[in-house]
């Protein structure tokens, strides 16, 4: 019989593109989202498929499941600036309220849980590249807080049950990630430059673009996923590339890319911004013999593409979602 395997945030990026890997392999996929920041269509090719049950739920409010689970996927939480400073008290909720839910659940049902942390937990680093024993620099009470504190919070309760309860427990950190799927105007500067180059407006690069991002491809990381959920080890891995470059000489390879005519404009940098953010990735090439694939040139064209391809009211519409009526704060 088929293993089963909840995946929250199922609506999202990255949830959504787990759901469709996790079809593949042949596992039956119980798949939560409460559209906060998800989209219905990320997922409503998989509707009519015979392994794949939809759950409309908020993660932060208790969880009811019947039936056996093998494995639990938590990727369920708001991960873009724009959304968490919206959202703040949401977003420190997912992490601490909706991950203690989710590792109860996993106890009560004798699964394996991973949870997707984020490089964010090494703040703005002072210590580069990031490995796994770096403890970060982070401004707890800064706007950014939020979701930095969130995801180490999430961390830390999960080293918790795994030690405690003795719970089979995965942390994945993961690195900038892009692809297909992404909100056009969820403020992450690949989609935003994308836009920006797609409805001929200037691109707005923040501060003097000196600091630094690695880029994954999607497939890789999901890739990256799959292997720690089935490996052996508990405590975090980074998941993600380590292709460094800095924001300007990106918004130049944007501007290649798109055939683009425009011009950046800079704007002042956001409050707790990380300079530099480069993963190292010595752990999971040695624990997961994983490496990303994917190049940038590659993995840009394949999202322009996509994001190229989106109908022109998607393309023009700057997104303001109102939140309002998911959130109980």
């Amino acid at each position: 019989m088929s293993k089963t395997i909840l995946i929250t945030g199922a609506a999202g990026f990255l949830g959504s593109h787990l759901c469709d890997r996790f079809i593949v392999e042949g596992f039956r996929i119980l798949g939560m989202d409460n559209f906060i920041t998800g989209d219905k269509d990320n997922i409503q090719h998989l509707f009519d498929h015979p392994n794949f049950h939809f759950i409309e739920h908020d993660v932060t409010v208790h969880i009811d499941i019947k039936e056996p689970i093998d494995y639990i996927l938590h990727f369920a939480s708001p991960a873009s600036p724009i959304d968490y400073l919206k959202i703040p008290i949401q977003t420190l909720k997912v992490g601490s309220l909706g991950t203690h839910n989710l590792l109860g659940l996993a106890k009560a049902k004798n699964a394996r849980i991973l949870i997707a942390s984020t490089s964010e937990v090494y703040g703005d680093p002072l210590v580069h590249p990031q490995s796994e024993n770096y403890f970060g620099n982070v401004n707890s009470i800064g706007p950014r807080g939020v979701y930095d504190e969130a995801k180490r919070f999430q961390e830390a309760i999960t080293m918790a049950y795994h030690r405690f309860h003795g719970l089979e427990t995965r942390i994945a950190r993961i690195f900038n990630t892009y692809g297909p799927r992404m909100r056009l105007n969820d403020g992450r500067v690949i989609p935003a430059f994308m836009g920006q180059a797609l409805r001929g407006e200037n691109l707005s690069v923040f501060g003097k673009g000196t600091q630094t991002r690695s880029f994954c491809y999607v497939d890789d990381l999901i890739e990256g996923i799959y292997r720690l959920l089935f490996s052996d080890y508990s405590n975090p891995v980074n998941l993600g590339n380590p292709d460094e470059i800095t924001i300007i000489e990106f918004a130049d390879e944007i501007l290649k890319l798109t055939n683009s005519n425009q011009k950046i404009i800079f704007k002042s940098l956001p409050e707790d911004d990380p300079l530099k953010r480069q993963p190292d990735i010595t752990l999971a090439k040695k624990l997961l013999n994983w490496t990303p694939q994917i190049s940038r040139a590659e993995g840009m064209k394949l999202t322009f593409n996509y994001f190229q391809n989106l109908s022109k009211e998607k393309l023009t519409k700057i997104d303001h979602k109102d939140f309002s009526k998911h959130i109980k704060q």
